[in-house]
């Protein structure tokens, strides 16, 4: 019995241990919280905010628990994976801990599935094992994948709504604003239309009332996106600004660029439809074309006997 049943019985030990683990994980306080009750001398009372904010706190701090055997070894690798979380929109300090862990967390869940799934059908054969790598590898790998989507779709949306915040950006500019109030005007006026972009210029807005150069923020709003469009926007208006030449005419020429490596790109994507839709029809649509055609003439045939 025992026997039979070792696969179930090695999943839900695994399962027990890593629920155990996070049982106890989640019980320990996190630092902050344990400094200010040490400075109090008791338990601090927390409202609902806070209170939110500490089980996130707690959940970071298992996160980060789980994180230690992936977390980068060198400098470039730590750098690399902080640039992808950045260009995704994820900046705060834990966040490399944090996806590092849920990668390791789902790494063993997915091993620990495939194992029991491959054990409960197969046995402890070659294929068992064969599944257990497949499936964890898929559990390793899919946060990764996710968070490349989720760049992707983000730096998407920062393309696609550039051109009209460089529109609103010069008629601002020309209206006689500063570049500083004509920011904080897009940022009011887009939000709705452009919330990913308007949140970067809130963040820039705020880096420049806090004392920072203008030049600081805007390479920095360049290098924390990977839009190599909103880097060459803030190059321009760093330069114009360096040389004293017009913003507005700078930001126009900047926006007619962009539209027209908007236009480029449609018109690309729909040139390659027609080759993309080739294998749908050749494997799909025509096959059952030529059934409704040739089928009735080839049933009368039969029929017919003209095949004997």
């Amino acid at each position: 019995m025992f026997q039979e049943n070792i696969g179930f019985f090695l999943f839900l030990l695994i399962t027990m241990g890593i629920w155990a683990s996070l049982t106890f994980l989640s019980q320990k306080k996190s630092d902050q919280l344990s400094r200010l009750e040490k400075i109090t001398g008791g338990e601090i009372g927390l409202g609902e905010g806070k209170k939110g904010e500490t089980k996130w706190l707690r959940i970071q701090e298992i996160l980060k628990a789980f994180a230690g055997p992936l977390m980068p070894r060198t400098e470039a690798e730590t750098s690399e994976i902080k640039n992808e979380l950045s260009y995704a929109g994820y900046r705060s300090e834990a966040a490399i801990p944090v996806f590092q862990g849920i990668r390791l967390i789902f790494s063993v869940a997915f091993l620990a599935a495939g194992f029991y799934y491959g054990y409960s059908n197969f046995g402890l054969v070659q294929k068992t094992f064969i599944y257990t790598l497949v499936i964890g590898a898929i559990g390793f790998l899919g946060p990764k994948l996710v968070l490349g989507f989720i760049k992707s779709g983000r730096q998407q949306e920062i393309f696609l709504t550039l051109p009209d915040i460089i529109d609103l950006l010069v008629v601002c500019v020309e209206s006689g604003l500063g570049m500083d109030a004509a920011m904080r005007r897009v940022c009011e006026e887009m939000k709705d239309h452009a919330k990913i972009m308007t949140d970067e210029l809130a963040i820039s807005n705020f880096q420049l009332q806090v004392g920072r150069t203008r030049k600081e923020v805007l390479r920095e709003l360049g290098e924390r996106n990977g839009v190599d469009d909103l880097r060459g926007l803030c190059t321009i208006i760093i330069q114009a600004e360096r040389f004293g030449s017009s913003i507005a005419n700078a930001l126009r020429i900047q926006s007619e660029s962009m539209r027209l490596k908007r236009r480029q790109l449609a018109e690309e994507t729909a040139s390659k439809a027609a080759v993309k839709l080739l294998f749908p029809m050749l494997f799909f649509i025509f096959p059952g074309v030529f059934i409704i055609l040739v089928g009735p003439a080839a049933i009368k045939m039969i029929q017919s006997g003209a095949f004997k």
